[in-house]
């Protein structure tokens, strides 16, 4: 008697690649893993970083990461899309005309704008393009609070009830959700806002003091995409991935990689 082996979750991410391995393609790639989902890329640009900053961009042509996305759909059966750097217009739609055919995966946009060095990771002209072709295909958007603040031109917001309003605000763009993540907050508690049409739900976890926080975003977005990828509604996948990121977090220190902002640990449960 033949027996069929259970379906392997599949979750793709198209982002950049980072060299030092911390964040975009391969942090994307060590949470799937770490979360028991295969992985599979899209890679957008390549970046020449390190745990200390960024000194270069390559933009991979947007028909190679159309190419991409395309051939990893006609053969793998992917149930959720993670989306970091764009880099450009042209990019952004390529993405979008390409995801706009596969309606059976749900996507995960992380609006990636600059990175912690302070370098521009996305062309001021591919912002309309996020906001009219990415953002209403996204079942989840994940903008930490300058990049939610960028995506409507509006000031930073500064309290619990401003952070709210934008993710309404961000929600009327498309998205079916929005998770407007609070690391670049202030106070004991680093509290994420997922806002959606029934409603808001605030999420706290205890802000971690170290400096190893590189990748950070990338990852989260990453652990949400692997739950929706496991089938896991979006608040439980929200919830999980939140508590995933967190250990990561607290055990970032048992590396000493670099001289700058170091890797989350990624592996925590195994070593």
């Amino acid at each position: 008697m033949t027996t069929t082996a259970p379906q392997t979750p599949v979750a793709l991410t198209i982002a950049g690649s980072d060299s030092s391995g911390g964040a975009g393609i391969q942090a994307d790639l060590k949470t799937f893993a770490a979360l028991g989902v295969y992985g599979a890329s899209a890679i957008t640009a390549l970046t020449a970083q390190n745990t200390t900053g960024l000194t270069a961009i390559h933009v991979v042509p947007p028909a190679v990461v159309r190419a991409q996305i395309e051939v990893v759909f006609d053969d793998l059966d992917v149930k959720a899309v993670k989306i970091g750097m764009v880099a450009g217009r042209a990019t952004a739609e390529v993405i979008a005309d390409a995801l706009a055919r596969r309606p059976q995966a749900k996507i995960v946009l992380d609006p990636i704008m600059v990175a912690t060095s302070g370098a521009r990771l996305l062309e001021l002209d591919a912002v309309d393009a996020l906001r009219a072709r990415l953002i209403p295909q996204a079942a989840l958007l994940t903008p930490n609070l300058p990049e939610a603040a960028a995506l409507l031109d509006e000031p930073l917001a500064g309290s619990a009830a401003a952070i709210e309003a934008q993710g309404r605000r961000l929600l009327a763009l498309g998205a079916r959700a929005v998770l407007i993540k609070g690391g670049h907050g202030q106070g004991s508690e680093s509290v994420d806002y997922l806002v959606g049409e029934s409603g808001s739900l605030a999420l706290a976890a205890p802000r971690m003091m170290t400096q190893n926080t590189h990748g950070t975003g990338c990852s989260l977005s990453s652990a949400i995409a692997a739950g929706l990828a496991k089938g896991e509604a979006l608040e439980v996948a929200v919830r999980s991935a939140k508590a995933w990121i967190s250990a990561a977090i607290a055990a970032a220190d048992r590396f000493t990689v670099g001289h700058g902002h170091g890797p989350i640990h990624h592996f925590h449960r195994y070593y």
